[in-house]
């Protein structure tokens, strides 16, 4: 691994139903894949603005790898943000994914200071 390397997950977020309607039109087999920072919805597919800003938040912090025991390692459904709607949806880590500090940002990194 390079000095500068870090691995984030790449990740699903699929609908699924509830026992009460579903108000934001989605429909089962709904999702998109998160790969690095880019968002892909398949084709034909579209989300409503509203679940995904609720859901956006939480997507860099379940990129990161955490403690196995923390929460945001286990817990994978998230409830829907309308509170008249029963949908959840799953957020799944599908693969880790290296990048390096040099080409995600032009600040540099800080070598560590010598003790």
């Amino acid at each position: 691994m390079a000095d500068d390397e870090f691995s984030i997950y790449d990740l699903k977020v699929e609908w699924l139903p509830g026992e009460r309607p579903c108000w934001c039109g989605a429909k089962p087999g709904d999702h998109f894949t998160l790969e690095g920072e880019n968002i892909h919805f398949p084709a034909g597919q579209s989300w409503s603005i509203y679940t995904l800003a609720a859901l956006l938040p939480m997507l860099p912090a379940k990129q990161r790898v955490s403690h196995p025991n923390d929460w945001m390692t286990t817990d994978t459904d998230v409830a829907c943000p309308d509170p008249s709607c029963g949908s959840r949806f799953r957020i799944s880590r599908t693969q880790e994914r290296t990048f390096r500090h040099s080409e995600t940002t032009a600040v540099p990194l800080k070598k560590p200071e010598a003790k």
